[in-house]
């Protein structure tokens, strides 16, 4: 019986696994375990600030009183720097390790910068210059492609994230391939940019349940759970047999298959801190199942109650211009800008109240 845990039995398969949060403590016990990256966004951070404010609000109090002319916005930015910076740091001995191949730190660009490609580039080479192993996050929408592939142009890392669907993924990597060439054709050295594609897998099928339910569809919730393995599955068939130059990363967890049944892929699991130590006490075995096809009966049974799974499985499925509308994007947009203005609501309480006690 194997010593080893089930993430050192991932990254032996040949996945490659990060944490789902920059947090720095969890952070480092995740690199300790062979965690080779991180991912955040404002609300990770968010949610760190309030799940630890007492290393956290403090230091959000000595921006307000250090930086007097700062917005609340700009003492947001801050912070995610500082912390960005510091997990960035963390990794760093993995990218130099690895040559830069692995230990990227994924920050994502301002929700609300979303309809807006030249804020998104601007920001993007701001966040691409705190750490050399950065990878700039921007969503998997009509503007954002147009950044990812710009950013990676300049020699910029990237990662795309509100991304749910094969066509999203396609296009993304196409554009990174336009990019990758327009920077090699400028002289930029490339061998360090590793481009991922991010498919948050649990909120396809969060999509797929709230139309159940919105439609009152007859259909078992565990054959949902099917929906974003077998579009994940098949995205990955299809960036395989084109070679492309990016990295498929699995996000937004919602069941140990998110992890189990993507092991063996040369790809990216990125889980929250509390699933891949419940994913490491656990007795599901390791092994590859990557390549393993979805139930011929349960596919069927997707295909012909959800619309919105075909068009999310199939690499036609969707014009670019509709990307913006899927429910998933919607949905997930709000989830982001609702985050990000509970993120702003705490440094105005901090700011605003901070002399109360006078």
């Amino acid at each position: 019986m194997s010593m080893k845990s089930k993430m050192q039995q991932t990254s032996e398969l040949g996945s490659d696994w990060w944490n789902d949060s920059n947090d720095h403590e969890e952070l480092q016990h995740a690199v300790n375990e062979g965690a080779v990256g991180a991912t955040s966004n404002p609300v990770i951070t968010c949610a760190a600030v309030k799940n630890h404010p007492n290393v956290w609000l403090p230091v959000i109090d000595n921006m307000i009183e250090s930086n007097p002319t700062y917005s609340e916005d700009e003492i947001l930015w801050a912070l995610i720097d500082e912390v960005g910076m510091k997990a960035a740091a963390i990794l760093l001995p993995v990218y130099e390790k690895t040559n830069g191949q692995k230990g990227k730190l994924s920050l994502q660009v301002n929700p609300k910068y979303y309809r807006n490609p030249e804020l998104m580039i601007e920001q993007g080479k701001h966040l691409a210059s705190i750490a050399p192993n950065v990878a700039v996050k921007c969503p998997a929408l009509p503007a954002g492609i147009e950044a990812l592939e710009k950013l990676t142009a300049n020699g910029i890392c990237i990662n795309a994230t509100v991304s749910f669907t094969v066509p999203q993924a396609v296009q993304v990597a196409e554009a990174v391939e336009r990019g990758l060439d327009q920077a090699e054709k400028d002289g930029i050295n490339i061998e360090n940019l590793t481009p991922y594609v991010t498919i948050m897998v649990g909120r396809i099928d969060d999509h797929l349940k709230r139309v159940k339910q919105s439609e009152n569809l007859d259909v078992d919730p565990e054959i949902i759970d099917w929906a974003s393995i077998a579009v994940f599955k098949n995205a990955y068939k299809i960036f395989q047999k084109r070679g492309y130059r990016s990295k498929l990363l699995a996000a937004a967890f919602r069941s140990h298959k998110h992890w189990s049944e993507f092991v063996g892929g040369d790809i990216v699991i990125s889980m929250p801190y509390e699933w891949w130590n419940k994913f490491n006490a656990s007795d599901i075995e390791v092994i590859n199942r990557m390549n393993d096809p979805v139930d011929s009966e349960i596919m069927d049974k997707l295909s012909q109650n959800f619309n919105d799974f075909n068009r999310a499985f199939n690499e036609d499925g969707m014009a670019i211009d509709e990307f913006e509308f899927f429910g998933a994007s919607r949905h997930t947009m709000d989830t982001f800008l609702n985050g990000y203005d509970e993120f702003i609501q705490i440094i105005r309480s901090r700011m605003i109240n901070r002399y109360r006690g006078l």
